[in-house]
């Protein structure tokens, strides 16, 4: 367990959008738009091929640990793996411990352990980011998706309809939890009309 622990959040700790903005040309992203590392941050840069790269990297920083954590200690190593996967990305010892707000490494690390859970997730984000044009809405909005359909899916477990990992329920709720705490601000701005939308620069 403590291996991969280590193992999910020494991936999930790596800034891939300072990294590839910095690499691009384009300065610290953390002095940029919102300051996040994550994807909608590095769109603001107008750049649209380095925030799907840095969506990409930072959905593989969820999925890498998990798959290995699973092939070399089984489910619950590979559970411990994807909690601190999203706990590396949030809070990454490199930057002080200022990090993204989780989305996509939160959506690789379930779409690894139960993967529909990960795709309503994803179906979740768009809807509401197409429908209002917000990441932060979209994110939260998507957590309680995913949280409440994984333990549908756990309560199911003994009709045999649907069979994922045990844990899963209780990972997406802790992970629910952290990332809204990290949205603490995101949620401050949304109640008061001054969130700042999609592909605003």
């Amino acid at each position: 367990m403590l291996y991969a622990a280590i193992l999910g959040y020494a991936l999930g700790s790596i800034p891939f959008g300072l990294l590839l903005t910095r690499a691009a040309g384009l300065g610290d992203i953390r002095a940029i738009g919102s300051g996040n590392i994550g994807a909608t941050n590095v769109l603001r840069t107008g750049n649209k091929s380095l925030a799907a790269a840095t969506l990409l990297c930072d959905a593989l920083k969820g999925v890498v640990p998990v798959l290995l954590a699973d092939r070399l200690w089984g489910v619950e190593a590979a559970t411990v793996a994807a909690l601190f996967a999203v706990l590396g990305h949030l809070f990454p010892v490199w930057l002080g411990f200022k990090g993204g707000k989780g989305m996509a490494t939160t959506l690789g690390v379930l779409l690894t352990i139960a993967w529909p859970i990960g795709v309503l997730g994803c179906l979740a984000w768009l809807l509401v980011a197409v429908l209002f044009r917000y990441s932060s809405l979209a994110t939260l909005l998507a957590l309680l998706v995913m949280a409440v359909v994984a333990w549908a899916i756990n309560l199911l477990q003994s009709t045999g309809w649907l069979a994922i990992n045990n844990y899963t329920g209780l990972l997406a709720t802790v992970i629910t939890v952290l990332v809204f705490l990290k949205h603490h601000q995101n949620i401050s701005r949304l109640l008061n009309g001054t969130e700042t939308k999609i592909g605003a620069k």
